[in-house]
């Protein structure tokens, strides 16, 4: 029988399901967990409070022409006698040899240790769980300016300008009242001027109580004439309320 061919059986008529081979795993790198720790040490080493402290250049520092050049050193004179070079010793001289020192390095080590002052470690701030590191003079953190002598003192050119403004106003007050003196003005009191608030007022309410009287249809020409004249009462009335109510003081013409 053909090996190629299947058997001759009842069963090979029946159609079977195709069955597809499993995939083959997923390939995944052992290096993987490695390279993930490196690139997360990285990042939070870059971690740290607003941008990274850079020295501001100076505005006086500003890029010249040639600058950037280099520069050669000074010229020097050459002179041909004096030798580049120390001379070789002579066969005859011989070194000095056989000169010890007495001195005991250890015991002279451990006591500039032991006498010495300790150093005060630089104080520092964290300012994150991770330990980033910050000087803690230069942070503003440290109240050193409540020594200086001149601390929580008004300085000399603020009490100058305050000077300045109060004579100003002074002199502004006293042409005020020049001028009112020479217009011949006088200054309305405060039950003068709450008389005469209370008066408007009243006379905003008859007004306004004659405007909701009007009839409903406005279909003649009287009717609107006088629903416009009542508008520009009410108007003018609320005008001059408003400009009595914001300003306390008020002067009139003194016709007397």
């Amino acid at each position: 029988m053909d090996p190629t061919c299947p058997s001759e059986c009842i069963y090979n008529l029946i159609p079977s399901d195709l069955k597809e081979p499993p995939q083959p795993p997923r390939y995944i790198s052992i290096f993987k967990a490695t390279v993930k720790d490196d690139m997360q040490k990285a990042k939070t080493a870059m971690k740290t409070m607003g941008p990274a402290k850079v020295e501001v250049p100076s505005p006086k520092d500003f890029l010249k022409k040639h600058s950037k050049e280099k520069t050669l050193p000074p010229k020097k004179k050459f002179d041909r006698n004096v030798p580049k070079k120390p001379a070789v010793p002579l066969k005859t001289d011989h070194p000095v040899m056989g000169i010890q020192s007495g001195k005991n390095f250890i015991n002279t080590n451990a006591a500039d240790v032991i006498m010495g002052v300790a150093k005060k470690p630089k104080p520092i701030y964290v300012d994150k769980r991770t330990g980033d590191k910050h000087d803690l003079e230069p942070s503003g953190l440290v109240p050193k300016y409540i020594n200086k002598k001149d601390y929580g003192v008004t300085p000399e050119y603020i009490c100058k300008r305050n000077e300045e403004i109060k004579k100003a106003q002074e002199d502004y007050d006293r042409y005020i009242q020049e001028n009112l003196k020479k217009a011949a003005m006088k200054r309305l009191s405060n039950e003068e001027r709450e008389a005469v608030l209370q008066g408007l007022k009243k006379n905003w309410e008859e007004v306004h109580k004659e405007f909701q009287s009007l009839s409903v249809f406005i279909d003649s020409i009287p009717k609107k004439i006088r629903k416009q004249r009542l508008e520009e009462e009410m108007k003018q009335l609320e005008h001059d309320i408003g400009i009595i109510e914001k300003h306390k003081i008020i002067y009139i013409a003194n016709n007397a």
